[in-house]
């Protein structure tokens, strides 16, 4: 009976939304503002570093997701009617997957930044290194401004958008701090702390800030080829431990059957 009835309410929704007397979308854009007390005070930020240079409609992508949030909502409660185990349990269970459907999204954004800021902690010294060796022979903001044709394209935005402050006339410490907050990664800040001092010293110890600066980024490269090297062991330890379970596994598996042969 109850299955019965499920099946003539989803056919009565379904000629509902077909023949418009329901409007799907029109109901999530109603309802989206409900949701925005649980947004993340990031999510923004994400999308637009995600999608980096693309025109996006940010309250779309969010609609999307209370959508999805809200379907799988559904989708679980009709389930839980059709096993005949719909309780209060039940009600709780769809909840939680409506909220780890809605929250997915935001899960993969984060993770995808992470990658991002470790990919520009190990590209950030091997830039400053060839920033050093230009600052030797301009000024920092001319430096800066032949650095960009030759930087990571990670970097090459922001420091577009650098050099162009300090064009319009901003000699505060301000555009380098701005830089150093696009990309907070290890000592970031306080490379750019050190350039800022470098593009106010006068020319006689020049050569003597020049030499700070540079054991920095030594200092940097050094770190950033640790890195390197123990992300690579640990790659190599986890095939290795992948290979000890398959090969383990494969000689259990073959001892078994010919134990069973036997018998």
């Amino acid at each position: 009976m109850v299955i019965v009835f499920l099946m003539i309410s989803l056919i009565v929704v379904f000629l509902f939304v077909y023949n418009k007397v329901f409007d799907g979308n029109k109901f999530i854009k109603e309802i989206s503002p409900l949701f925005r007390t649980i947004i993340e005070d990031d999510y923004e930020f994400l999308l637009k570093l995600r999608y980096e240079g693309e025109d996006i409609d940010i309250q779309e992508i969010f609609e999307k997701r209370v959508r999805n949030g809200i379907m799988a909502f559904i989708i679980s409660c009709f389930l839980a009617l059709l096993l005949g185990k719909f309780a209060f349990l039940a009600i709780v269970i769809a909840l939680v997957l409506g909220y780890l459907f809605f929250k997915l999204p935001y899960i993969k954004l984060k993770n995808m930044y992470k990658k991002y800021l470790h990919s520009v902690d190990l590209l950030l010294p091997y830039y400053l290194k060839g920033l050093e060796i230009l600052v030797q022979h301009y000024t920092v903001p001319v430096a800066l401004s032949k650095s960009i044709h030759t930087a990571p394209k990670v970097f090459q935005s922001g420091l577009i958008k650098l050099v162009a402050k300090i064009d319009a006339g901003d000699s505060s410490i301000k555009p380098y701090i701005d830089f150093a907050n696009e990309y907070p990664v290890r000592d970031s800040m306080r490379m750019m702390r050190l350039l800022y001092r470098l593009s106010l010293g006068s020319q006689e110890n020049k050569q003597e800030q020049v030499m700070a600066f540079s054991k920095m980024v030594s200092t940097l490269q050094n770190k950033a080829r640790e890195i390197k090297y123990q992300e690579r062991l640990d790659t190599m330890e986890k095939k290795t431990m992948v290979m000890l379970f398959a090969t383990g596994g494969g000689v259990m598996a073959l001892l078994f059957m010919s134990m069973t042969l036997m018998m």
